[in-house]
């Protein structure tokens, strides 16, 4: 296999590397334990900087198809880690992954001043303008879920953005923002005036509420969403392994 990617390419050259390494995975000497080149001689033959490498890496080792152990240097992890444990993926990609078509009711950007927990969490200063991203979406022929998401000014969204697409996959495409760390609260509400509207239910009719915390490779804020779920529409399932 050529060690190479196209310093000339749009496609960014931390992709590249994700794309190469995603190849040496399926080779079966890598499949049988043997060690992946390391960063060092990865950066040196690809004429890129480690930071890059490590970049790459670290998204596969999120992923559980790397593991890596000082001294022992990469290799392909043993087995892969099932999506529903211990990964997270953005509304859309759950969706696909349980094959349930979805339709989108409404999608709003918008600039707004950041308030104190949006300050807070983002490191800003308060009033800093943040862009916003409203979703309505649900199956076909009704909604069940609200969106607000907030990004941080680093991420430096326009708003021009294709919004339609997996938003994790778009950020890592058109930013280069690789979304790495979800915190989430969960806890149960009743729907007011506004979620009440937008859901098309009843006010005072439970809702599941989700906050989540996004952060990078970094951990550095990037996300903060809010999620609204219709509560006889939506199961928030969580597997954990011991």
């Amino acid at each position: 296999m050529k060690f190479a990617i196209d310093h000339k390419s749009p496609v960014p050259l931390h992709a590249q590397v994700e794309a190469l390494l995603r190849e040496l995975i399926e080779r079966e000497e890598y499949q049988n334990g043997k060690t992946l080149p390391s960063e060092v001689e990865l950066s040196r033959k690809l004429a890129i900087s480690r930071t890059t490498v490590r970049q790459a890496i670290k998204k596969l080792v999120f992923e559980g198809l790397l593991v890596r152990k000082k001294r022992a240097g990469t290799k392909v992890a043993p087995k892969p880690v099932s999506s529903k444990s211990n990964n997270w993926l953005s509304f859309s990609q759950e969706m696909k992954l349980r094959g349930i078509p979805i339709r989108n009711f409404e999608l709003h950007i918008s600039w707004v001043a950041a308030d104190e927990a949006l300050a807070g969490f983002f490191e800003i200063r308060k009033g800093s303008k943040v862009l916003k991203m409203e979703r309505v979406r649900g199956k076909p022929e009704e909604p069940f879920v609200y969106f607000a998401s907030y990004f941080h000014p680093r991420v430096e969204l326009t708003g021009d953005e294709d919004f339609k697409k997996p938003l994790y996959e778009m950020l890592e495409q058109e930013h280069s923002v690789i979304a790495t760390l979800s915190k989430e609260e969960i806890s149960a509400t009743a729907a007011d005036a506004f979620i009440a509207e937008k859901l098309q239910i009843p006010q005072g009719f439970p809702v599941l509420f989700r906050k989540r915390h996004v952060f990078d490779q970094g951990e550095r804020p990037i996300e903060y969403n809010l999620g609204y779920y219709k509560a006889d529409s939506f199961i928030y399932t969580v597997e954990s392994t011991r």
